[in-house]
């Protein structure tokens, strides 16, 4: 088999040693050698690693993406040589004969043929705002789940605040519960405490709010709250962080929200995730391959099977998913909000949010390839283009039974 690349290098990378196997020419014509080494993953002994490598005059070198254990040397190696991160699921080994030496071998030995191809891995600039976005998901969730605590809570107590509030968190109910730890318990003083729209729920609060609130519940929900204001002064925090970080793609996040359901989060997500580079990718297809919206393929024996949507980038395919849900409660009022509703009707609304999704990442991939706004189609867009074929159709099969058409619209 054609060697593409003479001097590469695999590596097999675990938490604390990364096994190294350096392939070069041999000393015969035609032939290979191997040699292998084990460091440390300390930064001292991954630049000793470094040293080698261009010793061994290596130009390319190649390693599994293992959790997050690719990163230091990933990052150490960079700089100095074309490093490939590789998917683990596209380079099975032969079974049974698995030992880190033997998978840096194998890494090497499918490198210099040409036989892998490299993961998409950003520029720092990007991959410190990835490192934003991800944690402020991370404590959005953590949010989300402190608040269903409150509310189990809070039924444990035979409290149906959530009954009538839109949320347990809401500023209204906040000081509801703040009262309720300060040991205020008739339901008729709590209820006076909403503000704004609430105030018209006043009766209904008053009989939501009585129950057997204790003591214990009280040290309950005085943790659970005094939880939830640290994540929410820790998301205002990272806001601020990220909205600085996004400065270089202000332009790019400015054209993305033009896109309906897509606000600002989501966008600084789609530029963390994505690079807001599209010539990366090369096709808005293989974009939505890699981010796991588009669907997969498995034909066997001529016939193919549905096997759903592909594994891909999680934190932008959940982002997508969010804005597919706010298009869809927009009711048909744009292509995307169309597009839902049709499908929802059909297929569910699981499916039509993916389906939306994917939509939604196609038009991101030709906006910034092209440095153009969002380009809205229309609700009417899918019936218009319906009745033109249909109008088609019947023209030809007008043709074949040997009539000329010419076709005048209505003024």
């Amino acid at each position: 088999m054609e060697v593409l690349f003479e001097r590469v290098a695999g590596l097999d990378v675990g938490k604390a040693s990364v096994t190294v196997c350096v392939r070069i020419p041999g000393k015969r014509q035609g032939s290979r050698s191997s040699v292998t080494r084990t460091f440390k993953t300390t930064t001292g002994s991954l630049q000793v690693m470094r040293d080698w490598l261009l010793e061994n005059a290596v130009t390319v070198a190649a390693m599994e993406s293992t959790s997050t254990y690719w990163k230091p040397p990933f990052y150490c190696l960079e700089e100095s040589m074309e490093v490939w991160l590789l998917n683990a699921a596209h380079m099975k080994a032969v079974p049974g004969r698995k030992t880190d030496v033997r998978d840096a071998e194998w890494i090497a030995q499918l490198l210099e043929h040409g036989l892998l191809s490299p993961s998409f891995v950003p520029p720092p600039p990007i991959r410190r705002l990835r490192m934003l976005t991800r944690y402020r998901m991370q404590l959005m969730g953590d949010r989300t789940r402190e608040a269903v605590r409150l509310e189990l809570m809070l039924e444990d107590a035979s409290i149906k605040l959530s009954a009538v509030a839109s949320s347990v968190t809401t500023v209204s109910a906040r000081a509801m519960l703040r009262a309720m730890i300060d040991g205020e318990r008739d339901a008729r003083v709590l209820a006076e405490m909403a503000k704004g729209r609430m105030r018209s729920k006043i009766p209904d609060l008053a009989q939501a709010l009585e129950g057997h609130f204790d003591g214990h519940h009280a040290r309950m929900a005085g943790a659970i709250l005094d939880r939830l204001e640290l994540v929410e002064h820790a998301l205002a925090d990272l806001d601020e962080a990220i909205r600085a970080e996004c400065r270089p793609w202000a332009h790019e996040i400015e054209l993305l929200q033009t896109i309906p359901g897509v606000g600002e989060r989501t966008a600084q997500v789609i530029v963390a995730e994505t690079g807001a580079d599209m010539s990366r990718f090369g096709s808005a297809a293989k974009l939505a391959a890699w981010a796991g919206v588009a669907p997969g393929i498995y034909e066997s024996a001529g016939k193919r099977t549905p096997t759903g949507k592909r594994h891909g980038n999680k934190w932008l395919t959940a982002m997508l998913v969010e804005a597919a849900g706010s298009v869809g409660r927009m009711h048909g009022k744009n292509y995307l909000a169309a597009q839902h509703a049709r499908l929802t009707k059909r297929r569910g609304a699981g499916r039509a949010q993916i389906a939306v999704a994917h939509s939604i990442l196609v038009a991101v991939f030709h906006m910034l390839a092209r440095n153009e706004p969002y380009r809205d189609l229309g609700a009417d867009w899918l019936g218009r283009r319906n009745d033109e074929a249909h109008t088609r159709r019947l023209v030809a099969q007008l043709e074949r039974l040997g009539h000329s058409v010419q076709l005048d619209p209505i003024a």
